[in-house]
């Protein structure tokens, strides 16, 4: 029991305010100590666990990468390469890339989109783009933020209910063991993923309505807009 003092280490160091990281590899380091392991070996179980979760934190490779790409000109490259298509709306857009994101996850493939990895630097912008040309007019920030939380939005409900008709991802094997084990019942991965494919095209056809809404939604709120630009303007020749 005394091993579980590394939680009350985490739970003071996050009422206190400090750094998550930190917080957390202190009660690491701390819980290995109280456990009678010697630094050397609480070292090495640190690479140990870094290793075998490797997967986790690949991300610290791909942001850099990510992050020369805008520094030379993806995002404008982006929004150029929606210029081109002509009657693609932000909705539309955005449609689509929820049915990708949404079949690649059923495939198992979550990791090759994401937030960090598409949709600030290419989907967004060109989501941005797509719904200036169909606006005929830039945006204001407030409307260039809800289109980017859109943009997040197709990605997270894409991967959200798609994964889960993948029969070897994280949730359904952990799904099917914990009910095997705690109930002694006999629950395949394959029953859950074929019930997961109803409830994924549920979450497509109404996220995918509310995708193709947005168009409208911007163009009431750009005329509302541009009509209470226009007001004062109007008073101020009537007088």
């Amino acid at each position: 029991m005394i091993v579980l003092l590394g939680v009350v280490v985490v739970i003071l160091g996050f009422v206190t305010r400090r750094n998550p990281v930190l917080v957390v590899g202190v009660a690491g380091v701390f819980t290995g100590l109280i456990s009678g392991m010697n630094p050397l070996e609480v070292l090495a179980a640190f690479g140990r666990s870094f290793a075998d979760s490797r997967s986790v934190t690949v991300f610290a490779i791909a942001l850099p990468v990510i992050g020369l790409l805008e520094r030379y000109g993806l995002r404008e490259q982006a929004r150029r390469l929606i210029g081109r298509l002509g009657g693609l709306s932000a909705g539309r857009f955005l449609t689509a890339y929820l049915l990708v994101r949404q079949v690649t996850a059923a495939f198992g493939l979550t990791s090759i989109a994401g937030p960090a990895q598409t949709v600030r630097p290419l989907v967004a912008p060109m989501a941005e783009a797509a719904a200036e040309r169909s606006t005929g007019a830039p945006l204001s920030e407030r409307l260039r933020e809800k289109v980017r939380s859109y943009a997040a939005s197709a990605d997270t409900v894409g991967v959200f209910f798609g994964e889960d008709c993948f029969i070897a991802i994280g949730s359904i094997l952990l799904i099917t063991g914990f009910v095997n084990s705690t109930y002694h019942q006999n629950l395949e991965p394959t029953q859950l993923a074929l019930w997961a494919i109803p409830l994924a095209v549920c979450a497509f056809l109404i996220h995918g309505a509310r995708l193709l809404l947005l168009d409208r939604q911007l163009q009431r709120e750009m005329a509302l807009a541009a009509a209470e630009h226009d007001l004062p303007l109007t008073k101020e020749t009537n007088k």
